[in-house]
């Protein structure tokens, strides 16, 4: 046989003595803790409300869950040594997170990776049915130049000569939508504010070409060409034209977000309906109940009143799980949802093995408090044993998992630690309570 050995020091399982005033501080914590956790957790369906108190939090669902779309680029980068391409993609995921946080996708998932010999972009962003809408926020590289002059290339491609550039997009510090109020134009532009470095090219060009135009331009597109009347001075530039709303704003998210470090082309494009992942999840919570009936009764019918105070702190147990997946958030997917029923199943086992302490050592004669003390203390190093391990699998797995296994190890590594809290803390408090009731009741 083989034991685990974590070295641990011994100590004497501390006895639980509650007296009057401590017994009414524990029903309140007991109490005020449900409260929290019923109302964190299921607050957004429900009619409960506090007065000034209204969490906004809401559950992050997955795109299995929620459905939206799914693209997967290659990166170009071919002509990149090892880690010059390590940093361009480093740089290109952070580019595509600031432009996705544009949309307001909640919880969008960007992972870098490789196939073979290709660097790889994968963008999945729940709730997003546009497919073309995302394909030009990710696809498009968004490199802005403004030029003196330029020539075009065999395959058409705009040049231009060191000598002709005027700013780039590293010259640009932000860009906003506005209207020229004096015009009363209709359409919106795009103003840019520069930095102290891009401010003093952009007023050197404009002095040494008055009369002549700078060209702005954006991935090999002319966006406009005014002709430049005087010296400009300022930190700001203004891009016009005949932009709709919708394509100024997503323009301005674009060199906000700025140019990407290298090309990416599209390999890969999908757009996942909700449905499936609904029906799946449905099935998963029904399953999940039909579990949760059948444990009771189980519980209910070989331990009779301590069956029911399982059944109360594993509801607990679930209450506080679910209120710490919204409030960090974690995004729930069916591998997530699946790692916190397997810890439900954990925190099962922590009170059955409490439960047959209490029976060995009720058939040894111990009764009421010291009943309790001595079956924890028996209960406890199993309970410990099999909790750090099964911590120590969920640990390697958010190591070294996919993005897939993550989410399971992550809400299987909160589930236990809870289920140690509610089964240890909660259960133990409980039985000591009613332990206090029946023996006021015997007189």
């Amino acid at each position: 046989m083989i034991k685990f050995k974590f070295g641990l020091k011994r100590r004497s399982w501390p006895r639980l003595r509650l007296s009057p005033s401590r017994q009414l501080r524990s029903i309140g914590w007991l109490l005020l803790v449900s409260l929290m956790a019923s109302y964190l957790a299921l607050g957004k369906t429900t009619s409960f409300q506090i007065k000034n108190f209204k969490p906004s939090w809401t559950y992050a669902e997955g795109l299995d869950l929620a459905g939206g779309t799914r693209l997967i680029y290659d990166a170009k980068t071919e002509s990149l040594d090892n880690n010059a391409a390590s940093q361009a993609m480093t740089s290109l995921k952070l580019i595509i997170e600031n432009r996705v946080n544009g949309l307001g996708v909640t919880e969008p998932l960007i992972i870098t990776g490789r196939s073979g010999d290709k660097r790889r972009l994968t963008v999945e962003l729940p709730g997003i049915d546009d497919l073309e809408l995302a394909k030009n926020l990710i696809g498009q590289t968004a490199k802005l130049q403004f030029a003196t002059n330029f020539s075009l290339d065999e395959q058409g491609s705009i040049v231009i000569a060191e000598n002709e550039l005027v700013l780039s997009g590293q010259d640009l510090a932000r860009a906003d939508v506005t209207f020229d109020q004096q015009s009363q134009s209709p359409y919106p532009q795009i103003r840019l504010r520069l930095s102290d470095g891009g401010a003093a090219k952009f007023t050197a060009a404009t002095a040494a070409n008055i009369g002549k135009p700078i060209f702005i331009l954006l991935d090999n597109s002319i966006l406009s060409a005014p002709t430049v009347q005087s010296k400009i001075t300022g930190n700001e530039a203004v891009i016009t034209g005949s932009f709709t709303i919708p394509e100024a704003k997503q323009l301005v998210n674009l060199l906000n977000g700025g140019a990407l470090p290298v090309g990416i082309e599209l390999v890969e494009q999908a757009k996942i309906g909700a449905s499936l992942g609904q029906d799946a999840l449905h099935k998963s919570l029904r399953a999940g109940l039909i579990g949760y009936l059948a444990i009771s009764i189980l519980l209910i019918w070989r331990y009779r009143q301590e069956g029911v105070v399982a059944i109360f702190s594993l509801g607990l147990y679930t209450l506080i799980t679910l209120a710490i997946f919204k409030l960090i958030p974690i995004t729930l997917t069916l591998a997530s949802i699946s790692g916190l029923i397997l810890s439900i199943g954990m925190a099962v086992d922590a009170n059955i093995l409490i439960y047959e302490r209490m029976r060995e050592e009720r058939r040894n004669g111990l009764k009421g408090q010291a009943l309790i003390d001595q079956s924890f203390k028996r209960a406890w190093s199993s309970i410990r044993d099999s909790n750090v391990t099964s911590l120590i699998s969920a640990a390697i797995l958010l190591t070294f998992g996919s993005t897939l296994i993550k989410g399971f190890a992550l809400t299987l590594g909160i589930g236990i630690v809870v289920s140690m809290f509610t089964a240890i803390t909660v259960t133990r408090t409980i039985l000591s309570l009613t332990q206090i009731q029946q023996k006021r009741a015997r007189g």
